[in-house]
Formats: structure tokens, sequence, C-alpha cells
């Protein structure tokens, strides 16, 4: 038995294959993830209901799993209609970096504007798309993996 807090097959199998600098996309229920992909990105959805999983409960399984170089949070233009919403940081965000500081990461949260977020998804080093049912707003993650080698 695996005695990683990861333990889907589907994901672990990409994962395995995903090499230095990939990228892989946590999305939130509302991310186009069936358009906004890189061309060779495999889709894992994994809906249950509204708010199960979370993308906080997906990135806590993977940062066990793999190393992380970067995180990029999707950036609020504030003149998107939806900025409003959100005067300051997402709240999702403060879990986030809980998360990784848990983990004894020092990867940073660096935004990038929506938009040039969906093009930084578009590379072709972005290998996975983990669709959750995450309902907050501006909860999509993309992280770059890292290298085992260095610490």
């Amino acid at each position: 038995m695996l005695e990683t807090a990861l333990v889907h097959p589907e994901i672990l199998r990409i994962l395995a294959q995903a090499g230095h600098h990939s990228k892989v996309l946590i999305a939130d229920g509302n991310y186009p993830a069936l358009d906004k992909r890189g061309p060779r990105a495999e889709l894992v959805s994994l809906q249950l209901s509204p708010g199960i999983p979370t993308v906080a409960q997906v990135l806590a399984a993977i940062v066990g799993t793999v190393r992380i170089d970067e995180v990029h949070t999707m950036g609020i233009d504030r003149s998107d209609p939806y900025a409003a919403a959100t005067p300051g940081d997402p709240p999702v965000w403060a879990d986030y970096r809980r998360i990784l500081a848990a983990a004894g990461s020092r990867v940073e949260l660096v935004p990038i504007l929506k938009w040039d977020f969906y093009a930084a998804v578009a590379s072709p080093d972005h290998v996975l798309t983990i669709q959750t049912a995450e309902t907050a707003p501006w909860a999509n993650l993309l992280l770059t993996l890292g290298c085992r080698t260095f610490p």
C-alpha cells in the first residue's frame, strides 16, 4: 500500500511520468478545464458535489507527493466584472500558504492575471489538470514541478 496521502491512480501515473518544469493545474469548479489546457495535458475530473473536493485538499495531497518549484494563482484583474466580489486576496490563498508552510515548502504564491493565467496553462509543459468542485472564487493553482535531486 502507498503511504502517501495521494492515492488516485491516474494522478499518480501522470505525476510519475512528469518531469522537472512540468505544470499541473488544480482547477476550481468554474474553470473551463476542457478548453483551457495544454495541448498534451490530461484531465482528471474529481467533482463529487459542490465543494467536494476543494483545491486546498488536492494541493495538500500533491505537496506531500512531488516537489513543487512554483505556485501561480489566478490573479485578479481589477477590471474583471467578478473582481468586485473579492476586494483583497481571495481567502483560499491563505489556506494554500498554510498548506505549503506545513509541508516545509518555501514557495510563495505568485499571481498571474486571469487571461495570462490561461495562456500559461496552454503551455506544452502542462501535463495534468485536476478539476475539483471548489466553489471559492479565484481558487485555481498552476504548479510547476521541481526536481527531486535538489533540496
